[in-house]
């Protein structure tokens, strides 16, 4: 049998899935012990000991100046932006794409619109985001509604105009009115590939936190990120890229659970599970 053609099982799916975590944990490792036998001082790979009395004071011992946990602080606070930002570019996301994708009169006016929108690096406006809306929370989560909502935009519309001319014809034929094309034969198709593109765009929104943050912020995953490394705190750092990485991941699988859940049709297909 070709290779091409064999398919791992449950345990050895689970084995090739860990091993290279396990790699990169024994690597690290080796690389700790070789550099603080150097350097018993050395900040550059702290041991894992280390990690876990610096956590553990940042996760369950209150913060001396605010009384505040600040692990969990600075989470709870970069989720939150980020939540809003995706919730809002996703509903202008869905509505823009879906207009332009079903009337042409609103694509022939906005559609050129929406692809140079896309085009404009959202780190470069970022300093017009603070002075017009602040060094709030505003700025932050309109960073990531501009970063992410023209690209859920333009990939609705096209997912609109993928649709099969026979469905809107036969709806058409059955005397359906364009609400009812809209409810009936639009939003089933595109609904399930509005999440796929929140999952696609969950490391740019997370980028984009991140930045916002660092530069103005006094809390967030990002801000504490910025702040420690002037003292070379990769006790800290390494830690919350881990847990962004990890929070991340999270979320997208249960943007991929919520779409087998709510659009089982869709899942038929391997390449919806990707």
């Amino acid at each position: 049998m070709r290779w091409i053609n064999r398919q791992p099982g449950r345990a050895a799916s689970l084995a090739l899935t860990l091993m290279p975590f396990v790699l990169l944990a024994i690597i690290y490792v080796v690389a700790s012990d070789a550099r603080l036998a150097e350097n018993a001082n050395d900040k550059l790979l702290p041991s894992l000991s280390t990690f876990g009395e610096t956590m553990s004071r940042m996760m369950f011992e209150p913060d001396k100046r605010n009384g505040e946990l600040l692990f969990w602080g600075d989470t709870l606070s970069s989720l939150v932006r980020l939540f809003l930002g995706l919730i809002v570019a996703g509903v202008l996301g869905l509505a823009v794409g879906v207009i332009n994708g079903m009337l042409p009169y609103a694509r022939s006016s906005f559609g050129t619109f929406v692809r140079v929108l896309s085009m404009i690096p959202p780190m470069a406006i970022l300093p017009i985001l603070f002075i017009v809306f602040g060094l709030g929370e505003l700025s932050k989560v309109v960073l990531i509604v501009i970063g992410v909502a023209p690209f859920l935009m333009r990939d609705m519309q096209q997912r609109v105009q993928e649709i099969p001319s026979e469905l809107i014809t036969k709806a058409q034929t059955l005397s359906a009115n364009s609400w009812q094309i809209l409810l009936r034969v639009v939003l089933p198709q595109v609904l399930p590939r509005l999440l796929a593109g929140l999952r696609l765009s969950l490391g740019p929104a997370w980028l984009f936190l991140i930045a916002a943050e660092a530069i103005a912020s006094t809390d967030g995953l990002g801000y504490r990120i910025f702040l420690v490394r002037r003292y070379l705190s990769m006790d800290v750092i390494l830690p919350y890229v881990a847990w962004i990485t990890f929070l991340a991941y999270v979320m997208d699988v249960g943007l991929r659970q919520l779409s087998r859940l709510c659009f089982p049709w869709f899942h038929t297909n391997p390449e919806a599970d990707a």
